[in-house]
């Protein structure tokens, strides 16, 4: 697979990489042992990046065990993320507090090694801005761990214009993670020219509209209470029929060019810039294989200006709830 490189520091990955969120949380039930033998297969795929966090496990380390278990075999070879912020002991179903002190990173960290089972974490990011602790308080942290080796490069997510220029004046932003796909366009007016200004990659998360840009999208009531689609604003109601509309106009045209709906999401944002790495999540070999497909897709301009005609503001309906949806300053 092709690489890329993310930011000026060195960072390079694979040109597609592999989320573990769905297999521990939010996307309903996984199987374990399916899930180690996805990752083993994303590998000899050639996907060498994998996303991780403290969140993914609520505490328990269950998502960065899991990862840290698949990847044993060929760890120097990869480049795994995770990433710290959230007070997890107190977070409800409508409240996510953060916490980013300086303490709470450094245990985070180690926490995090020891699940992983590794000696350094490649990407650590701040999964969500924390505005009662100084953001240069928390680069300086991350550029400690990085002076002692346990940190490789420093990433941040769903963080604003402001923010991130403070942060890399500290310790340079190797990457920025936020929701990018055909469904959710904000990034595209604010952050990604920042991000160009400064030389930092980014990293689309959700890059298929946390499933709706697939061949497996249902109304919200039918899948497991445990997935957060149940109660995702795009899934209800008139937006839902909305979207439906729109991913049938965008399954007619990647059938026209001999692909998936999927496929046709992940190359278009591959075709938005050569410091663009989507990330995205599945929990089985089969859609892995699909999602892979997208490296080897060349959109033509003609494709690029329909899938504008069809989808030209993003999605229908908001990507969180009020109470957790993230404030870019």
């Amino acid at each position: 697979m092709q690489k890329r490189r993310l930011g000026k520091n060195g960072l390079e990955t694979s040109a597609l990489g592999l989320g573990t969120m769905g297999m521990t949380m939010a996307y309903g039930s996984a199987n374990n042992d399916e899930s180690i033998a996805t990752i083993h297969r994303a590998y000899a795929l050639g996907i060498t990046h994998f996303d991780t966090a403290e969140l993914y496990g609520m505490g328990t380390g269950a998502n960065e065990i899991l990862l840290g278990r698949a990847v044993k075999g060929f760890r120097d070879k990869v480049v795994i993320a995770t990433k710290f912020g959230f007070d997890i002991p107190k977070m409800t179903a409508t409240h996510a507090p953060l916490d980013s002190r300086p303490e709470r990173i450094r245990l985070v960290v180690e926490n995090s090694l020891r699940y992983l089972q590794t000696d350094y974490i490649d990407v650590l990011y701040q999964h969500r801005v924390d505005p009662s602790v100084p953001i240069e308080d928390v680069a300086g942290t991350v550029k400690d761990l990085i002076s002692a080796g346990k940190v490789r490069f420093f990433g941040m997510s769903e963080a604003g214009p402001a923010t991130l220029r403070r942060a890399h004046a500290v310790q340079p932003v190797s990457v920025l993670q936020t929701e990018y796909s055909l469904f959710e366009r904000a990034v595209e007016r604010d952050v990604l020219p920042v991000t160009r200004e400064l030389g930092i990659g980014f990293v689309p998360y959700s890059p298929l509209g946390r499933g709706f840009l697939t061949s497996t999208v249902k109304p919200a009531a039918e899948y497991e209470e445990s997935d957060m689609r149940r109660w995702d604003d795009r899934w209800q109601g008139a937006n839902y029929q909305a979207n439906v509309a729109a991913v049938e106009q965008l399954r007619q045209l990647a059938t026209s060019n001999g692909m998936t709906v999927a496929q046709l999401a992940l190359a278009w944002l591959l075709a938005q810039g050569d410091d663009i790495v989507p990330i995205f999540g599945t929990k089985n070999r089969s859609r892995l294989e699909e999602n892979v497909g997208a490296a080897k897709v060349s959109l033509s301009e003609s494709t690029l200006a329909r899938v504008a005609e069809i989808l030209p503001n993003g999605s229908f309906g908001a990507r969180y709830s009020p109470g957790h949806m993230p404030s870019w300053t």
